[in-house]
């Protein structure tokens, strides 16, 4: 409900793609089925790799603000955010798989894979980047937004996250067409009037 959406795109060659996995990205799998120790430790193994050279790991990530979420719709913002990824990448892939459906403006040729985060090792390796570094730009946000709780859940609608929206209003890093923070605009609206 609050904060940008985060995408990523790893690029790990074919050839170390089987020692890698049968070593330390073992177990790597959807970022949704991990732990966040589990996430923070495979962000730290793809962020040394990629720092390594001669490793061939590339990481980018991407990013759609809050305004452009508002703007062009999740949807949209994901698609841009997923663009600007493969975008920040040092040497731009041929192809890249994606997860889901297909994805229009990918500056490459692409394979949607649906469930792919469950099914390829590079889309788990993306999904815990984006993950992870969204998680932590929550994390940033909630020393700039105490009240709201951003450290504890992210921004998902938890109870104590409706609470707060409730108690203070939307902040400025709230979506403002997503539900709880739509009805609350609209509520505030009706009373101006």
């Amino acid at each position: 409900m609050a904060g940008p959406v985060t995408a990523a795109a790893v690029v790990i060659p074919q050839a170390a793609a089987f020692d890698l996995y049968a070593g330390v990205l073992e177990g790597l799998t959807d970022s949704k089925q991990l732990t966040a120790e589990e996430r923070a430790h495979y962000f730290g193994v793809l962020t040394r790799l990629a720092g390594t050279r001669g490793s061939g790991v590339r990481i980018g990530i991407g990013w759609g603000s809050v305004e452009e979420i508002d703007t062009l719709n999740i949807l949209n913002a994901t698609h841009l955010a997923m663009r600007r990824a493969v975008e920040n990448l040092k040497e731009r892939p041929a192809h890249v798989l994606v997860d889901g459906l297909a994805v229009r403006g990918l500056p490459c040729d692409s394979t949607p894979i649906k469930k792919g985060d469950s099914k390829s090792l590079l889309i788990a390796a993306a999904s815990v980047i984006a993950k992870v570094s969204r998680d932590r730009f929550m994390l940033e946000l909630d020393f700039e937004y105490p009240v709201y709780g951003f450290a504890r859940h992210k921004a998902y609608g938890t109870p104590q996250h409706i609470e707060a929206l409730l108690k203070y209003g939307a902040s400025p890093v709230h979506r403002k067409h997503f539900r709880p923070v739509a009805d609350l605009r609209q509520i505030e609206l009706d009373l101006d009037d």
